[in-house]
């Protein structure tokens, strides 16, 4: 993966880098899941937001791999939000993802707990 968030976003979502015509649409998207997961207690203190290209994920996760799963959170918020798949079926199966990881990222970042 790259370590620009809207890069690897975009390209997970089977986005082009250039043109940018979608990139406000996505950042919205993306900030929606940034601000799940400050509540979920992961992130910086004061909270966290992409405006471009040039954040990274170690600027929202830091150099822990414990919390990797994070990527792949972000991309299913925005994918549901910004390009859901048209067969119930397969949202709800992004929904089971979401949830599952949900559950494991608060484990992950509960100090009383290790995974």
């Amino acid at each position: 993966m790259n370590e620009s968030i809207l890069i690897d976003i975009k390209k997970l979502l089977g986005l082009p880098e250039e043109p940018t015509t979608y990139d406000v649409d996505v950042i919205l998207c993306i900030n929606s899941a940034f601000s799940i997961l400050y509540q979920l207690g992961v992130g910086p203190d004061n909270g966290f937001k992409i405006s471009d290209d040039s954040a990274e994920w170690s600027d929202f996760i830091g150099n822990t791999n414990k919390l990797e799963n994070v990527k792949t959170y972000v991309f299913l918020k925005t994918k549901l939000m910004f390009d859901p798949p048209t067969a119930g079926p397969m949202i709800e199966a992004i929904k089971t993802q979401i949830s599952e990881l949900e559950w494991r990222i608060n484990v992950a970042v509960d100090p009383g707990g290790d995974i």
